[in-house]
């Protein structure tokens, strides 16, 4: 029996197998958020492997989740130490989808680690905060508050020396610092960013925290 909800490939308006703007063959669906997709794709032209995050073909007509994607992808474009990770390719699909390449990482959000294990040892913990630490210092030094720092959006992978290696992800809601922009993606909803992490600035009015309230959030996923 076909459910009703649309499938990832729907919300996508792409299939398995198909090739978008002529060198991305779509591998696999990753998963799936409020507004976007993630799938794992093929670079033909390298013979790389991809990770390509989609703008649901669902909210894809929502002028202010596309200027939020267009933001992300221009906010970690900007950045490029080690620990966030690199976008490499911005563009629409043939269908006006908006999407972006990033590089594709093997390994696990610490949200994931938790759930596996519950605890992390205290020196492996201080390493990965150290390093998370790093990559929201270089947002900061641009201007960039990411506004949803928490454990799902640190991804653990691997060194080819076998060393943990943290990545930030995800700056969908980020804020750029004296962007206009921001007010009026901002007044049309009242709270921006994941409670249980939010600064309490941040829960009074996300359109006007600094780097501090990033910081507050690290603490939070410290803890």
């Amino acid at each position: 029996m076909r459910a009703s909800a649309a499938t990832p490939e729907e919300n996508l308006g792409v299939e398995i197998g198909s090739v978008l703007v002529g060198k991305y063959r779509v591998d696999a669906i990753l998963g799936q958020g409020g507004m976007g997709v993630v799938a794992r794709a093929t670079y033909l032209h390298l013979n790389e492997t991809v990770a390509i995050k989609f703008l649901r073909a669902d909210v894809a007509g929502d002028r202010e989740a596309t200027q939020r994607f267009v933001r992300e992808a221009q906010a970690a474009f900007k950045l490029k130490g080690e620990h966030v990770a690199r976008v490499l390719d911005v563009g629409t699909t043939e269908d006006d989808i908006p999407y972006l390449v990033m590089e594709f990482l093997d390994g696990v959000d610490l949200d994931g680690m938790l759930e596996q294990s519950t605890r992390v040892a205290p020196p492996l913990a201080v390493d990965f905060i150290i390093q998370a630490c790093e990559g929201l210092a270089e947002a900061h030094s641009f201007g960039i508050v990411h506004r949803d720092v928490k454990p799902s959006n640190f991804f653990v992978t691997w060194r080819g020396d076998g060393t943990p290696l943290v990545k930030l992800l995800d700056f969908g809601i980020s804020k750029v610092a004296n962007q206009v922009a921001d007010v009026s993606l901002t007044q049309t909803q009242s709270m921006l960013g994941t409670p249980a992490y939010m600064s309490p600035e941040q829960m009074r009015s996300a359109r006007t925290v600094d780097a501090r309230s990033d910081i507050w959030s690290l603490g939070a996923v410290l803890y």
